[in-house]
């Protein structure tokens, strides 16, 4: 059993930065696959970023690409989503994940790829 906590969502200007934070329970950390999602108009949750439990694989939205950067820290069990260019439409509120699996053996960009959810941070973008 993971449990995960959000914090670092805040409110941000356009083109403003925001660092969000996912600290995890348990020892095995490394062994977890972690995400990113947020809500989209018509949709649960939509998948922003991943990062396998070695940091070797990364994965981002084409919304986020060039912008968002996902990393994590193992020894802290802490993963992290670096927000920089902020736009309004990147406002919502933004959940982690985790599952223990390998990347080639889930969709890492699909909520029902993971077991494990935080209970989101809200991210505010003002224009």
């Amino acid at each position: 059993q993971v449990q995960l906590v959000e914090s670092g969502g805040g409110l941000a200007q356009a083109g403003g930065s925001l660092r969000l934070s996912c600290a995890a329970s348990g020892r095995t950390f490394s062994s977890y696959a972690m995400g990113w999602f947020r809500p989209a108009p018509g949709k649960v949750r939509v998948f922003v970023a991943a990062i396998s439990g070695s940091a070797r694989s990364i994965y981002y939205a084409d919304s986020v690409k060039g912008r968002f950067t996902i990393s994590r820290d193992n020894a802290k069990n802490t993963v992290y989503l670096q927000m920089n260019s902020l736009k309004p439409e990147d406002t919502a509120v933004y959940y982690c994940a985790a599952v223990r699996a390998p990347f080639y053996v889930f969709n890492y960009d699909v909520p029902t790829g993971y077991d494990y959810w935080g209970q989101g941070t809200q991210v505010t973008v003002s224009s």
